[in-house]
């Protein structure tokens, strides 16, 4: 039963008049939209709709400023998985974006080095680099414009700098003392000088530019043979040609400290750019209440998402009241089971048997619901047909989010719409390339070191990545684009926005704006892969006699900060008016929608 101060906050957080606070106002407009983890990468992506643009060229746009801009929380070394309406064939597709193990990464080769679980930092765990592979599989198959004049803004940033802002001089000043000390190509990358600039000053980073001004010359010099072919031969100087002669080198000849306590370089070869492509795959969907829900495939953690819609449409949320103690367990013991089942059976599907069509019935959502107990928290791994277990317990599981990930959105006039979270390749975690001016990423972390686990590490397999883009159809028609940074939680955070949106009637930012919770229940992706069972965190916004009633139904409540969860940003397209709603949390500054 809902009480009078829930429906009081209902009615506030539904509201939409001049009396309602939010932090931002919704950014409408006709034209086009973009939003993003940084203000500046949206001035990009929207200049380049004033310029005809679409959505596509766009993203690609802030895509390639955001791994100059954010350094700290995603590289250009790193990952992107992307969702794309294509308004004019009316389908969804899915950019896999995320590179594979090298062929020499075994669990043999790990075993046979005394290593029991893939490093969270350092070398050894990089993966076969994909985002310059994606961003440009984009614009080529999906976009309009050339690599030089989405490309452009970024290599301006990188050579004649930006104003510092306070997130990545915090972020500097925590790796600074690593740098000097350890890695000398990233210090030199990073500090100029030796030290960390201050706020506001002018900051650039020189090797970062020249490596993109290499893509936009390759292109330039085949811009006779077609569009495609030039975008061919700018990605073929990255996978094929000096730069990836100097990604082999360095992987090959560094042997620097990492988290085992030994010393090692990378496992990838000329061979594994080589031969590496992004691949365009159909995405996976479930209907929630008449809207189509898009995301990744299993190599991802998207269909968790869906699993957990499947989950809650047979309850009446806006009936429970919004984040009522009620509301706040079915959705925690939700995220238990199906992320249960993301443990179990979520892999690589070229390597791995994902039973999709099971886990997504809504026979099996049936079956789950019936698990959960409305007064009482399960303290067990529950995947589906298979014993449960309780989940075992390692140092590691934090509220803390490290800052991993970044995430952008764009829609055009004609109904495009593009949803991207760029990842990895971040400065605390890997050195950067001698002469390159970006580090590589350490996505193998993801892989277990067990050949019965979905995940369990192969060659040529992609690791279960988090990220994890979301789309939205409406009747067929678009109708969002929205996302978040935050590792185990994407799915989680990005879901209570949607339903902010869809079953409480929120006006966009008062949706972004409002309080959020989620659980570490589950084995984290993230190495050391730690657990805490039964735990669940929440905003500091939560009211305290709520945190006392989900105590009292058995979970363990940590209260964090008031707005310390996630970034999430987001894109409503209105088919019937044509009229776009652009959002950005106001968590961790940077973020902005930009439209007309």
């Amino acid at each position: 039963m809902t009480s009078p101060g829930s429906r009081d906050m209902l009615a506030i957080l539904a509201g939409s008049g001049p009396d309602i606070f939010t932090t931002r106002p919704v950014i409408m407009g006709t034209h086009g939209m973009v939003t993003s983890g940084h203000y500046l990468a949206s001035r990009i992506g929207l200049h380049i709709l004033e310029e005809g643009g679409n959505a596509v060229d766009a993203g690609v746009a802030m895509g390639f400023a955001l791994a100059v801009l954010e350094p700290y929380i995603y590289g250009i070394g790193g990952e992107v998985p992307i969702l794309l309406y294509l308004a004019d064939e009316r389908r969804v597709v899915c950019l896999s974006g995320q590179g594979p193990a090298p062929r020499k990464a075994t669990i043999g080769w790990f075993r046979k080095n005394g290593i029991d679980a893939i490093p969270g930092d350092g070398l050894l765990a990089a993966a076969v680099p994909d985002a310059v592979s994606t961003w440009i599989a984009a614009l080529s198959l999906f976009g309009t414009m050339r690599l030089s004049q989405v490309l452009t803004p970024a290599i301006d940033l990188a050579e004649r700098g930006f104003p510092l802002f306070e997130r990545l001089a915090s972020a500097l000043e925590r790796s600074s003392a690593q740098f000097l000390e350890a890695w000398p190509t990233s210090a030199q990358a990073y500090l100029p000088g030796g030290r960390v600039p201050a706020v506001g000053e002018i900051y650039a980073q020189k090797d970062l530019a020249g490596m993109f001004r290499r893509l936009a010359e390759a292109e330039h010099q085949e811009r006779r043979r077609g569009r495609r072919e030039a975008l061919q031969a700018a990605r073929d100087a990255f996978y094929k040609g000096e730069i990836a002669e100097r990604i082999v080198r360095f992987a090959r000849e560094s042997r620097l400290p990492d988290s085992t306590g030994k010393r090692n370089g990378g496992l990838i070869t000329r061979e594994d750019l080589r031969s590496y492509a992004t691949r365009v795959e159909q995405p996976v969907t479930a209907n929630y209440r008449g809207y189509d829900v898009f995301k990744c495939g299993p190599w991802s953690q998207g269909p968790v998402f869906l699993q957990q819609l499947s989950i809650l449409e047979g309850y009446d949320l806006a009936r429970m009241g919004h984040n009522s103690p009620e509301y706040i367990h079915l959705l925690i013991e939700a995220a238990k089971l199906a992320f249960a089942d993301r443990e179990r059976y979520y892999g690589d599907p070229d390597f791995v048997e994902v039973p999709l069509a099971t886990l997504l019935s809504r026979e099996y959502a049936a079956g789950r619901r019936k698990l959960i107990d409305p007064d009482r928290a399960s303290l067990e791994l529950r995947p589906g047909n298979a014993p449960p277990v309780a989940p075992r317990t390692r140092e590691g599981g934090s509220d803390i989010h490290k800052g991993d990930t970044t995430h952008l959105d764009a829609v055009d006039q004609w109904g495009n719409m593009m949803s991207a979270t760029p990842s990895g390749g971040w400065f605390r975690s890997s050195p950067v390339i001698d002469g390159l001016g970006f580090p590589l990423g350490t996505r193998l972390q993801m892989f277990f070191l067990d050949p019965r686990h979905a995940n369990g590490l192969k060659p040529g397999k992609r690791p279960r990545t988090t990220l994890t883009p979301s789309l939205a159809l409406k009747d067929g028609r678009p109708f969002m684009a929205f996302g978040t940074p935050g590792a185990d939680q994407q799915d989680q955070w990005s879901l209570q926005f949607f339903l902010n949106c869809v079953d409480f009637g929120m006006n966009m930012q008062v949706a972004v704006d409002a309080p959020t919770f989620h659980t570490s229940h589950f084995p984290a992706s993230f190495h050391p892969h730690g657990a805490q069972p039964g735990t669940m965190h929440v905003e500091g916004r939560i009211p305290g006699e709520t945190a006392a009633a989900l105590r009292a139904k058995g979970h363990t409540v940590e209260v964090g900060g008031d707005w310390s969860h996630g970034r999430v940003l987001g894109i409503r397209y209105d088919a019937g008016s044509g009229v776009l709603h652009g959002v950005a949390t106001a968590r961790l500054d940077t973020g902005y929608a930009m439209g007309w």
